[in-house]
C-alpha cells in the first residue's frame, strides 16, 4: 500500500461515515503565541472542541500537515520524524466512543488489512484526585470488538513485574501515557486547555523485533508502551470531553472525539517493517542517497542514522518552505529551525561522503511524490529549490569559514569546549565537524564545557521565545483585540499601496505589539510606509463599525473578502465568518474571513504606528506595528 492509497482510504472511510474531509491548516499557525509550528492535528480544531461551530459541520475528517521541533534531535531511529502527516477524524459532540472504537477496529482490520491478532490497546486508569474515572467503557468496546473477529482480550493494569503474557491485550495506564492535551499531562495544562482520556493502538512487529542485545530495554519488561523496538503507536483515540479550571476539571459542553494517527506509522504497519523509512514515505529519498553517496541503507549504523536525517529533515524542509504561509531558512524564529534542519542535513551528506550539492535533488523527489495532495509544493516549487539551493550554497561557505577558524584554533593545541561552541555559534560549524578534524589531530573536544555552554545558551533562548510569544491573540485582552483589527486594516492598506499581489502570510500578536508577515518582494520606501500608516489611521478616525456576517464560501469570495479560498476553505460546507470594517452608508474598508474577535469600532484602536519594515525571507517581508488605544490620537 502506497502513501497516497492510505490517505485517500482513510479519507474515503470516514467520508461514508458522514464526514466532512477538510484540507490540511497551514504548518505556521495564526494567532498562535503557544507554538512556532503545527503539532499536532488537533491544535487547529481548539475553538471547535471547546463548543464553537464548526463551518463544516460536527463530523469532520483530514490529514493534517505537522512538524515537531522537539523531535529533531530523535530523528535517527526507525520512526522518529520530525514531519509528519497525521490522519484525524473528530465528533464535535455528535457521536463518542461507542461509534469511534469499532470503527476504527473496522478501519485498521478490514480497510487496511491488519492482522487483529497483532494489535494491542492502552486505556485511562483513572485518576481518584482529578475526580475522572476509569475508562472500563472503552474496555468494553474492545473486548466486542476483538470478540468478534475470535479473540478474547483480556485486560489489566500494566504491572512492571510480569509485563504481557497470553491473552493479554487491553492494557490500563495512568494519565502520564493515556491521557491527552495539546500541552501534555494534566498538571501542565493551561486554565481553559481542553483535554481528556485516550486509547491508544499499537502494532506487534513481533518479539523478535526486541534488539534485546543492543538496546537498553534488554533487562527490562516486555509492555506496549515501550520504545524497545517491537510495538509502536498507530493510533490515539481521544475522548476530550474534560476543560482545565483553577479548581480542576469542569466537563465540556459537548463530548469530542479527537482521534490522530501517523500516516507514517500506519503504513509501516501495513508493511509490517518497523522502520518507516522504509516505506514510499522515504524509500525514492533514500534510493538517491544510496546512489548519490554509494553507500547503502542498511542497519541501525551511523550511515543509517545519516541517511534518516537527510530525508526526514528535508522533506521537513521542503513542506515548511513550500507551504502557503512558508517562508525561507533565517536566523529568528520559525526560519532559524529551516536552517538548522538544512544545515543538518549538508553536515551528514558530507558524513557519507556526499559531493557537490544534492538537497534540491531531494526537494524534487518530494515535490513530485506529494504534489498530488498538497498542490502548493507544485505552487511554489520555484520557491522551494532557491532557498533550498541558496542555503545549501551558504553552508559550504560557512563550512570554509569555519574551517579556517578552527585551524588557527589548533596552531595552539588542542581545541576547549568554549572554543568549540565559538565555532558553533558564531560560524555555524557543527560540533560533529570540530571533532572529526580534532580527531585526525589525536586530539578531542571537551564535550561537558561544551554542553555547559550550549545549556547557557538555550536558557537565554528559553527566555527571549518567552518574552517573544507572552500573552498574545489567545488571551483576548483589549490591547491584543485592538492588534488583532490593526491587522485587517493594515492587510488591506498593504494591498492598496503595494499591490494585490500582497498575501498575508502569518501573525503574531502580543499584549504590546502586532507582527505581519506579507508577500512581497521589495524592501517599502519610507513613502510607501508613511501611504500605509496614513491609510490605516485614516480608517480609525472615520471610527468605522466592525461587522461579523455569516455566509458561505462561495457568498464570502463574491463580497471580496480575503481569504485562501484555493486552500484552506475550498472544501467548506455551510457557513463562515466574515469581519467587515465599513457599512453599507460609507462602503466596507475591508473585509476578511476570521474568527474574531474584533473591536466594536475602529476608533477603539486610538492611533497606528509602524516601527519597523524588515525581511524575513525571500518574498516574504514583516511589519512589526503598535497602537496607542483609544483617545490618544
Amino acid at each position: 500500500m502506497t502513501t497516497v492509497e492510505l490517505r485517500q482510504k482513510y479519507l474515503d472511510f470516514f467520508k461514508n461515515q458522514g464526514h466532512a474531509i477538510l484540507p490540511s491548516a497551514s504548518l505556521f499557525p495564526e494567532n498562535d503565541p503557544s507554538t512556532l509550528f503545527t503539532g499536532s492535528g488537533m491544535q487547529p480544531m481548539v475553538p471547535y472542541l471547546l463548543g464553537e461551530r464548526h463551518p463544516a459541520g460536527d463530523r469532520l475528517v483530514d490529514s493534517q500537515k505537522c512538524f515537531r521541533s522537539q523531535d529533531i534531535e530523535e530523528v535517527g531511529d526507525n520512526r522518529h520524524t520530525t514531519f509528519f502527516e497525521m490522519l484525524g477524524n473528530w465528533s464535535l459532540g455528535s457521536y463518542f466512543k461507542e461509534k469511534q472504537i469499532p470503527w476504527m477496529f473496522q478501519f485498521l482490520t478490514k480497510e487496511l488489512g491488519l492482522d487483529p491478532s497483532r494489535l494491542f490497546v492502552t486505556v485511562f486508569r483513572g485518576n481518584d484526585t482529578l475526580a475522572i474515572p476509569r475508562d472500563t467503557e472503552s474496555v468494553a468496546l474492545w473486548k466486542e470488538a476483538f470478540a468478534g473477529v475470535g479473540i478474547t482480550a483480556n485486560d489489566k493494569d500494566f504491572s512492571e513485574r510480569d509485563g504481557i503474557v497470553e491473552g493479554d491485550r487491553i492494557f490500563y495506564y495512568d494519565e502520564k501515557k493515556n491521557w491527552w492535551s495539546r500541552s501534555g499531562v494534566p498538571d501542565k495544562m493551561p486554565i481553559g486547555e481542553p483535554g481528556g482520556p485516550d486509547t491508544e493502538m499499537f502494532w506487534d512487529f513481533g518479539a523478535e523485533k526486541k534488539f534485546h542485545e543492543q538496546s537498553p530495554f534488554a533487562k527490562e519488561v516486555c509492555h506496549v508502551n515501550c520504545d524497545c523496538g517491537r510495538f509502536m503507536e498507530i493510533g490515539n483515540n481521544v475522548f476530550m470531553e474534560y476543560r482545565k479550571t483553577e479548581n480542576g476539571f469542569e466537563k465540556l459542553v459537548q463530548r469530542n472525539v479527537d482521534f490522530g494517527g501517523g500516516l507514517e506509522r500506519m503504513l509501516a504497519a501495513t508493511e509490517n517493517t518497523p522502520d518507516v523509512f522504509l516505506t514510499d514515505a522515504f524509500l525514492p529519498i533514500i534510493r538517491f542517497i544510496e546512489e548519490k553517496s554509494g553507500k547503502k541503507y542498511s542497519g541501525d549504523d551511523a550511515t543509517t542514522r545519516a541517511f534518516r536525517i537527510i530525508a526526514d529533515h528535508i522533506r521537513a524542509a521542503t513542506f515548511l518552505i513550500g507551504d502557503p504561509r512558508g517562508m525561507g531558512p533565517s536566523n529568528v524564529g520559525q526560519g532559524y529551525l529551516i536552517r538548522r534542519l538544512l544545515r543538518r542535513a549538508i553536515r551528514e551528506g558530507r558524513r557519507l561522503g556526499i559531493s557537490g550539492t544534492f538537497m534540491v535533488s531531494v526537494a524534487d523527489i518530494v515535490i513530485t511524490n506529494f504534489s498530488d495532495a498538497y498542490a502548493e509544493l507544485t505552487t511554489n516549487a520555484t520557491r522551494i529549490r532557491e532557498e533550498i539551493g541558496r542555503e545549501e550554497e551558504k553552508f559550504g561557505r560557512t563550512i570554509e569559514k569555519g574551517m579556517k577558524e578552527l585551524e588557527k584554533m589548533l596552531v595552539g593545541g588542542t581545541v576547549t569546549g568554549e572554543q568549540a561552541f565559538i565555532l558553533f555559534t558564531t560560524y555555524g560549524f557543527p560540533l560533529e565537524l570540530t571533532e572529526e578534524v580534532l580527531a585526525e589531530h589525536g586530539h578531542h573536544v571537551d564535550r561537558e564545557a561544551f554542553t555547559a555552554e550550549f545549556k547557557k545558551h538555550q536558557e537565554l533562548s528559553r527566555s527571549a521565545s518567552a518574552g517573544a510569544f507572552k500573552g498574545g491573540l489567545a488571551d483576548h485582552s483589549a490591547e491584543t483585540t485592538r492588534l488583532h483589527t490593526a491587522t485587517h486594516l493594515l492587510h488591506r492598506a498593504l494591498r492598496t499601496v503595494l499591490g494585490d499581489h500582497v498575501w498575508q502570510k502569518g501573525s503574531n500578536i502580543t499584549a504590546e505589539r502586532l507582527r505581519f508577515d506579507f508577500s512581497h518582494t521589495q524592501k517599502m520606501t519610507p513613502e510607501e510606509i508613511a501611504a500605509v500608516e496614513k491609510m490605516v489611521n485614516d480608517a480609525i478616525v472615520d471610527d468605522l463599525p466592525m461587522q461579523c456576517m455569516e455566509m458561505t464560501v462561495e457568498e464570502a469570495k463574491a463580497s471580496g473578502a480575503l481569504g485562501f479560498f484555493e486552500d484552506k476553505y475550498a472544501q467548506i460546507v455551510g457557513n463562515i465568518k466574515v469581519y467587515m470594517a465599513g457599512d453599507d452608508e460609507r462602503g466596507f474598508y475591508s473585509k476578511e474571513i476570521c474568527g474574531g474577535p474584533h473591536v466594536t469600532h475602529t476608533g477603539e484602536l486610538g492611533s497606528f504606528k509602524i516601527e519597523k519594515e524588515e525581511a524575513v525571507a525571500a518574498g516574504i517581508r514583516r511589519i512589526k506595528a503598535t497602537v496607542t488605544g483609544p483617545g490618544a490620537r
